[in-house]
């Protein structure tokens, strides 16, 4: 099983996109500092996740998530 996860900032209120197959540890490596990528705009707090079958479709949601960061569908999936 394999999550599609949406983070928020609470430091500057941006949106992080991600899949992985374990959320709450995932989670947890985010907020402690250790994913690169997210270190300096910590701490987060889980906005949505859907679940996946196999890694291959999350990845494709995932990608997909990415395209509408900041347009009004992406708006429309996190409220």
């Amino acid at each position: 099983m394999y999550f599609v996860y949406i983070l928020k900032s609470i430091k500057d209120s941006k949106y992080y996109i991600g899949q992985t197959e374990n959320l709450s540890d995932r989670l947890n490596k985010h907020n402690v500092g250790q994913v690169k990528s997210t270190r300096n705009r910590r701490p987060f707090v889980l906005i949505k996740s859907e679940i996946f079958d196999t890694r291959s479709e999350a990845r494709k949601r995932e990608n997909y998530l990415k395209k509408l960061k900041g347009g009004n569908e992406f708006k429309k999936i996190i409220n």
